[in-house]
């Protein structure tokens, strides 16, 4: 008799951590944000062909405000770059970014001064779909992907395996590092985290 036993029907056991999670990934709104050929290809993976209402993200917002993913899709010109760390900077926490197509992940084929290889020199990027362009079934492989990470999400951090409950409490900061630690810079006192020397 385990504590399922116990239970009457319809109760769900589950932690705060991994609920919050769920009903995250269940309610991305994207930002609309399209760059170059790879939007066309957003465009279409929205339309009703594909339906992307089954994953709770049919809405493409207009404003930064209203959205927590964004979906670069296409190159990044230097230009622009400003504008896309602005967009970002002005989006609801928790946010998340999809780098979509080559150019928005290394900067493809165009290897010149005028784009930005990779657009997470500007902003970091949670998932890279890759192709030129690539087809909406990928862009949904990738949505997908970012759900599962949104789920595994967790509020705080924990122990490592292996690791002791001191090593952690000084990795996160909660203890002092030891002074005599090579490496470590204990200028501004002792309750600073570590600095590594450059």
């Amino acid at each position: 008799m385990g504590l399922e036993a116990r239970l009457p029907n319809g109760i769900l056991l589950t932690s705060v951590e991994k609920f919050v999670g769920w009903s995250r990934a269940g309610s991305l709104w994207p930002a609309t944000f399209g760059l170059a050929c790879c939007a066309i290809e957003m465009m279409s993976t929205g339309a009703s062909h594909y339906d992307l209402s089954r994953f709770g993200m049919e809405v493409f917002r207009a404003s930064p405000r209203q959205a927590d993913l964004m979906i670069v899709a296409g190159r990044v010109a230097q230009k622009m770059a400003p504008i896309v760390r602005n967009l970002y900077d002005q989006m609801a926490d928790p946010k998340w970014v999809i780098a979509m197509g080559v150019c928005a992940s290394t900067g493809g084929m165009f290897n010149n001064y005028t784009v930005v290889q990779g657009v997470d020199h500007v902003i970091p990027v949670d998932m890279y779909v890759p192709g030129c362009p690539p087809r909406p079934e990928m862009l949904m492989d990738g949505i997908v992907k970012l759900h599962e990470k949104i789920k595994r999400e967790q509020f705080v951090e924990r122990p490592r395996k292996g690791e002791s409950m001191e090593e952690f409490r000084r990795r996160t900061g909660w203890l002092d590092p030891d002074p005599d630690e090579p490496g470590v810079s204990m200028a501004g006192g002792g309750s600073q985290l570590p600095q590594v020397r450059g």
